[in-house]
């Protein structure tokens, strides 16, 4: 399924909804004009169902974040699949309690993501040229540091997400806001969406991912 995104969040969700219709439509009548090959269709089915995506969001405030996690987590979302990347003010000179020690053990902020479910356990500060120290939590932040080169965008990249939208991205991050990636099945992207708009997140898209 192409790439969805929409800017406007009052109506993210209901474009991708519109558009899964169509998608499940069409899918129905291919099963209909192929009843002579009902294993077929079935796996057509499945396929799409289990596709990977990544679901996008922005958030000015990394308290935000934070509240978002907390959501995702609660609606059954694992670490495996939430992944955030922030700048690391802390070491930029600027006030906040992101920390090296605060991740280390796995809290951040009064240990909100520690909190549901270890988010930052073994996520570290990364060094990225043109930004300065970001953490990243999640897989994300081992695709990042395997990237030969782009840093932020080359990760974002490497999972799949157009080299325009992850340079974007990589921008949102230097300028200080944090960036959620929910990478997960077809069938959990529009509870994701729903999460990440109820917690404040903005720019919300959909992508095809590896």
């Amino acid at each position: 399924m192409p790439d969805s995104i929409n800017p406007s969040n009052n109506n993210v969700l209901n474009s991708y909804n519109n558009s899964t219709n169509s998608s499940q439509q069409s899918t129905q009548q291919t099963m209909m004009s192929q009843q002579n090959q009902p294993t077929n269709a079935t796996n057509a089915v499945s396929t799409q169902n289990t596709a990977p995506k990544a679901v996008v969001g922005l958030f000015s405030d990394f308290k935000l974040a934070e509240q978002s996690v907390k959501q995702l987590r609660a609606n059954g979302f694992s670490t495996e699949e939430i992944n955030i990347i922030s700048k690391d003010k802390h070491q930029s000179g600027q006030t906040t309690e992101l920390t090296d020690d605060s991740i280390m053990d796995g809290t951040m902020t009064g240990g909100a993501i520690g909190g549901v479910g270890g988010l930052l356990l073994g996520a570290g500060a990364l060094a990225i040229p043109g930004i300065g120290p970001i953490v990243a939590a999640g897989p994300i932040a081992a695709t990042i540091s395997g990237a030969i080169s782009g840093g932020i965008a080359g990760g974002l990249i490497d999972w799949g997400i157009p080299s325009e939208k992850s340079e974007a991205y990589s921008n949102q991050v230097s300028s200080g806001s944090t960036l959620a990636v929910i990478k997960t099945t077809e069938s959990k992207v529009a509870q994701a969406i729903q999460v990440l708009t109820s917690t404040g997140a903005t720019n919300i898209e959909t992508h095809n991912a590896k």
